[in-house]
């Protein structure tokens, strides 16, 4: 069996039903066999880090992995600001690159690049397989390596002779490799409730750990026997509902919201579960810190006392932790009664909610996110990338199901939101997808919205057309005093967005008035394949935000 032959009954064998990618000469041995596989569909991008992008929010939206799949040089270089974006979220995909034949390889050969060293800092692991008959443990490591432990994305390069090479196997006997969850320390587990037990005034932080866990259900279920305040990070949206009487919303710098800070810094005691304290949660750690305790339950074990050392550390799997913590809890005693704080908390909620319902025009950008938490269902999916637009999302959309909020939390990337839509759509048997962005991330990756023309995939994508880079513009102004190279005029005056967006094949609409938002919104539902919907927002609103969580500047 040819080594391409010996991959693609390998992916059918591990569960890869979808692969994005682009055809070219150093991949095209594997596409022979992709054509004919029953259980794998391909869809062909526009670009190769959209492929990745798509992969990346496959897993994000279904918890299944996906392949991204292109030839080598420019292409397979072109995947590596998917695979960063992959990495820093610890989302796990396979990718694989077409590569020269094995005697050209460090010798400067048409596009023969060392993509397994340059992707290396960027994913969990890389591979050139040089000895076809190593190619089937390769990827049987490949996907063990992607699943286990804080999960991420993998790359595996494949020169043309080792493609073309015949090999014995027999996929009847393939099996893939277990992952094993490390459980937590019963001692910890005690020593944990101990803390939570003398505490004054705990809370939970439910991170994205949570989510790639599966264990959403359980870290509610422990909350609310413990009558424990729950803050978000970014990456766990949607973990529990927006309006849950525990929900204390995000705390951070950025995406935060004055409930989030608020509940954490009353807190003595914070229970972190499933994340990595990264500094846009945490702004200045001295201040984030205090005097707390905090407890940090993690699978990787190099994340414990990677910022700052907590009382007390556990590595264990998410799921298995919760489930640990609640039994212990049960042992000592039944469910918790709320203190003043807790049962308090839905009022003030209410009462640090940010302002959206603004009717001037231009359109306040707070209005569009308004319009969104009350025109949607819990079951859209949503993506977005970076900038001011994504930050508004973060801080206001309202998300009751874990994931269905996809974005680009570490890397911040331009252009994930179109191709993201597209992946999530598809792997949830093509759910409305919802790319929330700006009007010059729109132009980053935009060609994709051809692939969902072609494939019919019902994506609305969302533009805040501030004609600025808003979000490049306010630290500008703030941190250092000037503004410069940051207006897109064009964006509104030259460049014409819905016949861009006509011209890939999508339904467009502009909208310019607050009253003409949810109207557009549901014109864009009764398209069976993809819209645009830009919309023309105030220009220069500034979006709240600060270094510290104790002292975030306020904007309207």
């Amino acid at each position: 069996m040819q080594g391409a032959e010996v991959l693609v009954r390998i992916l059918e064998r591990e569960g890869i039903t979808d692969a994005f990618g682009i055809p070219g000469a150093g991949i095209n041995p594997v596409y022979k066999y992709l054509k004919d596989s029953p259980s794998i569909k391909h869809y062909t991008m526009r670009h190769e880090e959209a492929a990745v992008h798509a992969a990346d929010a496959y897993f994000r939206a279904s918890g299944k992995l996906a392949m991204a799949i292109c030839t080598s040089g420019p292409g397979a270089t072109n995947f590596i600001t998917g695979l960063y974006t992959a990495w820093i979220d610890s989302i796990p995909l396979i990718a694989v690159t077409g590569q020269n034949i094995t005697s050209l390889l460090g010798k400067d050969a048409f596009q023969c690049v060392d993509i397994a060293s340059i992707a290396r800092p960027v994913t969990k692991a890389t591979w050139c397989v040089t000895d076809a008959k190593e190619l089937p443990e390769v990827v049987r490591k490949a996907f063990h390596t992607a699943r286990s432990g804080r999960p991420g994305p993998v790359l595996i390069d494949l020169p043309l002779d080792v493609q073309q090479a015949d090999i014995p196997f027999d996929p009847s006997t393939y099996t893939s490799l277990p992952v094993e969850k490390p459980s937590p320390d019963p001692v910890k587990i005690k020593e944990a409730l101990d803390l939570l037990d003398a505490a004054k005034s705990p809370c939970m932080i439910m991170g994205g750990g949570v989510i790639l866990a599966e264990a959403t259900a359980e870290c509610v279920e422990f909350a609310e026997y413990m009558q424990l305040p729950v803050i978000m990070t970014y990456m766990a949206k949607g973990g529990i509902p927006a309006k849950h009487p525990l929900c204390a919303g995000h705390a951070g710098i950025q995406v935060g919201i004055p409930l989030g800070n608020r509940i954490l810094l009353d807190s003595d005691v914070v229970l972190a579960i499933g994340c990595r304290f990264t500094d846009r949660h945490t702004g200045k750690i001295d201040v984030y810190k205090g005097n707390r305790k905090f407890i940090h339950i993690d699978i990787e074990p190099t994340q414990i006392g990677r910022i700052f050392p907590p009382a007390l550390g556990i590595v264990a799997d998410a799921k298995l932790a919760l489930q640990a913590l609640l039994a212990e809890a049960k042992k000592r005693g039944p469910r918790r009664q709320p203190s003043e704080r807790v049962r308090n908390l839905p009022t003030l909620r209410e009462q640090l909610k940010r302002k959206t319902d603004y009717d001037q025009i231009p359109i306040k950008p707070q209005r569009v996110y308004r319009e969104i938490n009350e025109f949607y269902d819990d079951e859209t999916l949503f993506t977005t990338g970076c900038g001011l637009n994504q930050i508004w999302s973060g801080q206001f959309q309202e998300i009751n199901k874990p994931r269905h909020y996809l974005p680009t939390g570490g890397a911040g990337t331009l252009g994930f939101d179109i191709p993201a839509a597209i992946g999530a759509s598809i792997a949830t048997g093509k759910k409305r997808a919802v790319a929330v962005m700006g009007d010059f991330g729109f132009t980053f990756l935009v060609e994709e919205l051809a692939v969902a023309a072609k494939y019919k995939v019902p994506i609305t994508v969302l533009v805040l057309n501030n004609a600025n880079l808003s979000l490049i513009r306010q630290n500008q102004k703030y941190a250092y005093g000037f503004e410069y190279a940051i207006e897109m005029k064009e964006n509104k005056d030259l460049i014409d967005y819905i016949k861009v967006a006509e011209g890939f094949g999508c339904k467009a609409k502009r909208v310019t008035k607050p009253e003409e938002i949810k109207p557009a919104l549901a014109w864009a539902n009764q398209h069976a394949g993809p819209s645009v919907i830009e919309v023309l927002v105030e220009e220069c609103t500034d979006c709240s935000m600060g270094m510290s969580i104790d002292s975030i500047k306020e904007f309207q």
